[in-house]
């Protein structure tokens, strides 16, 4: 509910700061006074579009600032997507007009954008005016309508559960199915690098061996000339190593009998004898193993030519890193080869998900369609009782092409004040008393369902009189015990029926002329009640009158 309203520099209005209550009230002035103005700074601190001319003359910056309790409202979600800061009881709008024609708005002190300065105040108040339809032309407050008053929460919460399942699964089948093309694009490239890379049978650590082999197979003459010369140094006619080695050996021998340290020479000796003999016959062996094979050679060079090609063409610099490749272009064929089966499978869980869904919308459909007849039913009786005899009152039900989160239904609110009308749509053919008092009766009907925005009811009286002003008076009466209700009017009926009457007037001083506004007492009320009744001229009967329209 709107708890306060604070003016500074706003066309006549040079400082007003009022306090209103809950339930019913009412707000009564002259025609001129300025009531059309204290709406018009509630609408701009709501988001509205600045006019010209707002901000009071001689002036440079204007404030508006209008204080809600938000402590029924559940509204933290709201708060938290758009990273303001959050109060369980309270919120305050602010908006500042400068001279230079900028403005800015805040929230909780927080600078915010207006789009959402008008998400919030729509959820918070609802300011009807005669050239304003608002949210009664709104097709998602109609569908809510609807909702409230066929019971479909829980049908909705279980839908919208579903709903978004659908979702998330159309979404995953329209990434798959874009992975899928744009592997079966590649596929034949992906197919000839594995099939190449897996002819070639490439075996971990096989490259080291390989360049080794070459090198010694490049060699054969050096290698075969340097243990011909090393068998020939070692152990070969002449002078050699073995045999001075064995001549060394006999002669410390000799020495052993009589020389102590002769027995530990000649054990070394003996050692180096041993391994310069076998090492001769080994070489002896070899070199005459070593063959150059020019076969083997070419072999073992073209296979390492294809193992740097293939390094090269896939930029890797290892046999590890190309079966990795090779693996690696294996596994993608194996997900190509998948896709299908995948997208089989998601496809089932998609449509599966969609017939439950529509299932779903479909047992929502029933019970909106069924809570139609009572909603507009409910809607003629009460405009009946406010004076439009010939109201007529549809609700049109129209399929969607898909399914949305309130589920596949179109809503729609027809209406036609007279029996020569056509049925049209709310916005097209309600003027601002007509939509005024239809929000009235709707409101008035799903009470007590939800927490409602507050609602300001701009003269919505007019062409109202005797018995159906009393019938608008105890419907908004009755509203106001569940919601906050303001009216400004011009009927003492409505008037006297009011929890809280505000007076707004004008005060003129050598200056200028300013609007005020300020709750009325008891004894004011009376007056300001037998002025409507009498006019100009206050006489007894209608303070009288006054007394009793006000049970006093």
């Amino acid at each position: 509910m709107l708890k306060s309203l604070f003016i500074r520099n706003y066309v006549l209005i040079d400082e007003l700061d009022i306090r209103f209550e809950d339930g019913f009230s009412v707000i009564t002035g002259e025609t001129g006074a300025g009531k059309s103005i204290i709406l018009g700074a509630l609408s701009l601190v709501l988001g509205e579009r600045v006019e010209s001319g707002s901000i009071q003359s001689g002036k440079d910056k204007c404030v508006i600032e209008a204080v809600f309790d938000i402590s029924t409202y559940r509204l933290e979600k709201f708060f938290r997507e758009n990273d303001l800061d959050y109060d369980t009881e309270t919120c305050m709008f602010r908006r500042e007009l400068y001279g230079s024609g900028k403005s800015r708005a805040f929230v909780n002190d927080s600078p915010v954008s207006l789009s959402v300065v008008k998400e919030l105040g729509n959820m918070l108040i609802d300011v009807h005016s005669q050239h304003q339809n608002l949210m009664l032309a709104d097709t998602h407050f109609q569908l809510n309508v609807v909702d409230l008053m066929a019971h479909t929460g829980k049908q909705l919460a279980a839908y919208r559960n579903e709903y978004n399942n659908y979702l998330s699964l159309c979404e995953k089948l329209a990434e798959l199915k874009n992975r899928a093309s744009n592997m079966k694009q590649e596929e034949d490239y992906i197919r000839f690098q594995y099939e190449e890379l897996n002819a070639a049978k490439l075996q971990v650590g096989e490259q080291e061996e390989l360049e080794k082999e070459s090198d010694t197979l490049s060699h054969t003459e050096e290698i075969k000339t340097a243990l011909y010369k090393i068998t020939e140094l070692l152990n070969g006619e002449g002078k050699s190593v073995v045999s001075s080695l064995k001549e060394a050996l006999n002669a410390v021998e000799q020495l052993s009998a009589y020389f102590p340290k002769a027995g530990e020479y000649a054990g070394r000796l003996r050692t180096s004898y041993i391994d310069m003999n076998d090492l001769a016959s080994e070489t002896d062996v070899l070199k005459d193993d070593v063959e150059f094979d020019p076969e083997r050679l070419d072999w073992v060079n073209n296979r390492l030519n294809t193992v740097y090609s293939l390094q090269q063409k896939h930029k890797v610099s290892s046999v590890e890193e190309l079966v990795a490749k090779r693996d690696g272009y294996g596994v993608q064929l194996n997900a190509i080869e998948s896709f299908d089966e995948e997208l089989d499978t998601l496809t089932e869980r998609r449509q599966a998900s969609y017939e439950l869904l529509m299932k779903q919308a479909a047992e929502i459909t029933g019970l909106r369609e069924n809570a139609s007849e009572t909603i507009e039913k409910q809607i003629v009786e009460r405009m009946t009782l406010l004076g439009m005899p010939n109201a007529r009152f549809r609700i049109l039900f129209t399929p969607k092409s898909k399914p949305t989160a309130d589920g596949t239904d179109e809503v729609s609110f027809l209406f036609s004040a007279n029996k020569n009308e056509q049925l049209k749509p709310v916005a097209q053919t309600a003027s601002g008393g007509e939509i005024s008092r239809l929000m009235l009766c709707v409101k008035a009907m799903i009470a007590g369902y939800a927490a409602l925005p507050s609602i300001i009811f701009d003269e919505i009286d007019i062409g109202v009189s005797g018995e159906i002003a009393d019938k608008m008076a105890d419907i908004m009466q009755d509203l106001g015990g569940k919601m906050q209700v303001m009216t400004i009017t011009h009927l003492p009926q409505i008037a006297a029926k009011g929890k809280a009457h505000y007076f707004v007037y004008k005060e003129d001083t050598p200056e200028r002329t300013y609007t005020r506004i300020r709750r009325l007492n008891d004894s004011e009320r009376v007056e300001e009640i037998a002025r409507m009744l009498s006019g100009t001229r206050m006489t007894q009967a209608a303070i009288d009158n006054a007394k009793v329209l006000l049970e006093l």
